[in-house]
């Protein structure tokens, strides 16, 4: 997967957005590798998310994100800022296997495994195994995040936390995927 030229236009822009808007904390951006393959799997509170964690570093960042976004004109916008679609109505293989194969060569995976926004009162939802399943199959580093505050302009307190990463070698994909929500519920609970 090379860098979209859309991605590399907007990306400084957003960031400038981004700092500008929101003035987010970001603590633990050194987990993120400068290099190779690398999963980034957190808890999703806004649309505004991946453009937060694209503000965070120079890398491009693949998004697994909801098919529905590739229809009409916006779906031109996101084709050419590198995001993989998934269908969400079925257990997409097509998906989980671009992803894959992004990481194989190297790139920089961005992924909600709750799979959706949370607008539920709990610290998380249930995570679908996407992001533990490529750390195992391709024996790539998953650096889980959270992002805790809410999108205020100028000061919402908004934060976001790269959390020490770790490659998945355990086959049990379930106890796996236990672990990593564990990892993100238990840093968001934290004062």
């Amino acid at each position: 997967m090379k860098e979209p030229l859309l991605y590399r236009i907007t990306r400084p822009i957003i960031k400038i957005f981004i700092k500008v808007s929101f003035r987010p904390k970001i603590i633990g951006i050194d987990n993120i590798p400068l290099d190779g393959a690398c999963i980034l799997a957190g808890n999703h509170t806004s649309i505004l998310d991946p453009l937060l964690i694209m503000s965070c570093t120079k890398r491009t960042i693949h998004f697994l994100a909801k098919d529905e976004l590739y229809k009409g004109f916006k779906g031109i916008i996101f084709k050419h800022m590198g995001i993989i679609p998934v269908n969400r109505r079925i257990h997409d293989k097509d998906a989980l296997m671009k992803a894959k194969n992004g990481l194989n060569t190297g790139n920089l995976i961005g992924i909600f495994p709750e799979g959706t926004i949370n607008k539920t009162d709990d610290t998380v939802m249930p995570f679908k195994i996407g992001a533990v399943k490529m750390s195992f199959d391709t024996k790539s580093k998953l650096v889980p995040f959270t992002i805790k505050g809410k999108y205020r302009i100028f000061g919402g307190k908004l934060r976001i936390q790269f959390l020490d990463g770790y490659t998945v070698i355990d086959d049990n994909l379930t106890k796996e995927n236990e672990k990593l929500m564990k990892i993100i519920s238990d840093n968001l609970e934290e004062r």
